[in-house]
């Protein structure tokens, strides 16, 4: 019976991805992004919940999976295209059926990315083998509430970007203390800049700093660790 809560704390994260794919339709672009950032909380209060009531199994692991999938693959990817504004223009326009491209990819790397990490979780430890599937999902909800609105193409690059970012062999930190990842203090300066950075174009933009800056840590500090251990 104590595998309730973390349950539902895992399904509350399926709603919120659905009430953002819902308000996404409608437009109210803040609240889908906001539901998002929900989606995440609930996603990283279910496995302590369950960890700490001592009811961690496969279901909840594989349910966390699938709940994943739609709040942090479907809706991000269906929020973009909206926010992009490929909603708006008509189905003969070419650069439609590249922002549905645009989404796809976002939403399939995210999805592929979650079935990669269940079956490596006894591989790969200390680290997340290309950019988690949350933090791919937050990048497209803070840039939506950042208020950054650039062209479509725009739009689109970001989404064919980030998407396979959570597929590549890029190594990001977990954040659970483990002394398996090297961190690079010149990694840390330039996420940190580039972070300052955003956050001057807009003040609404700390959370996307925050996310974007992680994503850019991941990506040289990489390359700079593989560097110097060859």
């Amino acid at each position: 019976m104590k595998s309730w809560a973390p349950n539902s704390l895992t399904l509350a994260n399926l709603v919120c991805g659905i009430l953002s794919i819902y308000f996404s339709f409608h437009q109210k672009y803040e609240v889908a992004a906001f539901l998002i950032i929900i989606a995440l909380v609930a996603d990283g209060l279910d496995g302590r919940v369950a960890r700490a009531l001592n009811v961690s199994g496969d279901l909840g692991k594989e349910l966390d999976s699938l709940c994943d999938a739609v709040s942090f693959g479907v809706a991000p990817a269906f929020l973009m295209y909206h926010y992009a504004g490929f909603a708006e223009m008509d189905c003969s326009e070419p650069l439609v059926w590249l922002g549905i491209v645009g989404a796809l990819v976002f939403a399939m790397c995210g999805v592929f990315r979650l079935a990669r990490f269940n079956t490596m979780t006894d591989v790969v430890k200390g680290y997340f083998l290309g950019m988690p599937i949350p933090a791919g999902g937050c990048l497209v909800a803070t840039y939506v509430l950042s208020d950054f609105a650039f062209l479509p193409t725009v739009s689109l690059v970001l989404l064919l970007v980030w998407g396979p970012m959570m597929v590549s062999t890029f190594k990001f930190p977990d954040f659970k203390g483990g002394d398996t990842y090297r961190i690079n203090k010149i990694a840390v300066g330039i996420s940190v800049i580039v972070g300052v950075f955003l956050m001057t174009l807009s003040l609404k933009a700390v959370g996307f700093a925050v996310f974007f800056g992680y994503m850019v840590f991941g990506v040289i500090n990489t390359f700079l660790t593989a560097s110097k251990s060859q």
